[in-house]
């Protein structure tokens, strides 16, 4: 494949996760995040799924055409499809892809997986860096599946590309979570 543009919606909004350049905040129309349980993992992903009523925010990042491997490796879980709706600042119309998981692509887990506190932590840094409180907020309310055990591994991060996140960013996490009624859970043994 040749250079191209990703919609990142995740851990891809947190500039210092990846190393793609020429990354502008973004917004994608008709769909919304999810948080998947499968059997592919004890944990959740976070995913797209299409919603045609709802808006996510996140970065479109150019793609070298020799990084589409290391990223398709990264989303391995995850089929990587064509967005439409990006509306971004970038000053020419590229194609733009987007990485989901469709219902039905991998078996569902017999129960709610838990969510990794780490991955959180990750996320809301890079929606505070890029949209500021309100962009925290839309996040929290535009991604669905909260009701999903959050397995607090602050003190021994599990999410391999966990950042180093401030008193404050973590505050504003526990803030959000406390708001939406999610059940911390201790973290599962490595």
């Amino acid at each position: 494949m040749q250079n191209g543009y990703v919609f990142g919606y995740g851990s891809l909004v947190n500039r210092r996760t990846h190393d793609h350049d020429g990354a502008v905040p973004a917004r994608l129309r008709g769909w919304r995040r999810a948080w998947r349980h499968t059997t592919l993992r004890p944990l959740a992903f976070l995913t797209a799924e299409p919603d045609p009523g709802a808006e996510i925010d996140g970065l479109v990042a150019c793609v070298a055409a020799a990084q589409w491997t290391a990223l398709d490796a990264r989303e391995g879980a995850y089929d990587r499809v064509r967005a439409l709706d990006v509306f971004h600042g970038l000053a020419h119309r590229p194609e733009i892809q987007v990485y989901t998981i469709p219902h039905g692509k991998h078996a569902a887990a017999t129960g709610a997986c838990p969510v990794l506190l780490s991955y959180i932590d990750t996320v809301v840094q890079g929606f505070l860096a890029e949209f500021g409180e309100d962009g925290v907020a839309h996040f929290f309310a535009t991604t669905a599946g909260w009701d999903a055990p959050i397995a607090d591994d602050r003190a021994r991060p599990i999410y391999r590309r966990h950042q180093s996140v401030s008193p404050a960013e973590r505050a504003l996490v526990d803030r959000h979570l406390a708001g939406l009624g999610c059940r911390l859970v201790p973290p599962p043994i490595p």
